[in-house]
């Protein structure tokens, strides 16, 4: 059985992808693009490092020049980064009959709440499975920092292949200071690879 699951090359999305293959799945990794930068190629390398089938996803550039409106007219990333999930996982379900993300139990943004989860499912006949849901975050951190060697580093120095790159150039582009809406002091996390072969 496939899955396709939304990955960054970040631990959330690569614990999660961890999980589903532990879970018997055929997993296919997929980050998604708009086309301004190749900075998917960094979620591509760790892929490839832990042993994934990898593909890029297109989204239309519309779509993040909404959400660069969002964030400025909010001057905060919430609602623009939940509108690029939502947007991402409706592209991932026209090409598959499962699909994932790694968005955990206590996240609140991107994050599908029950009536949109069923919608997803409903409208495009899919099964939206979140392996993470029922985590915490000191599982979380426990289980990547045995499986994952992890870098972590502020948003605007990691390098990274999640929405948000290319939505801080696009505010850039229209002279915007992303660390006017985005929080100053934000840490993310990049996956280079297994801790130990004994773990794949």
């Amino acid at each position: 059985m496939e899955v396709y699951h939304l990955y960054s090359g970040g631990k959330d999305s690569s614990l999660a992808a961890w999980i589903l293959e532990r879970m018997g799945y055929d997993v296919k990794l997929v980050t998604i693009s708009f086309g301004l930068l190749d900075n998917w190629r960094h979620a591509k390398e760790t892929a490839e490092r832990l042993g994934f089938e990898h593909q890029v996803l297109y989204l239309p550039r519309d779509t993040l020049e909404k959400a660069a409106e969002m964030c400025i007219r909010d001057g905060h990333p919430n609602n623009a980064i939940q509108f690029i999930h939502e947007k991402a996982l409706e592209a991932v379900a026209e090409i598959a009959d499962r699909v994932s993300d790694g968005t955990r139990r206590d996240d609140r943004v991107p994050f599908l709440d029950l009536p949109k989860t069923r919608s997803l499912e409903d409208r495009f006949n899919v099964a939206y499975i979140r392996p993470l849901l029922g985590l915490g975050y000191k599982t979380i951190r426990e289980l990547t920092e045995m499986l994952f060697i992890v870098e972590i580093r502020e948003s605007e120095e990691l390098q990274k292949a999640d929405y948000e790159v290319e939505l801080r150039y696009l505010l850039r582009e229209k002279g915007i200071d992303p660390l006017e809406i985005f929080p100053k002091r934000h840490y993310q996390s990049r996956v280079l690879g297994w801790k130990t072969e004994e773990t794949r």
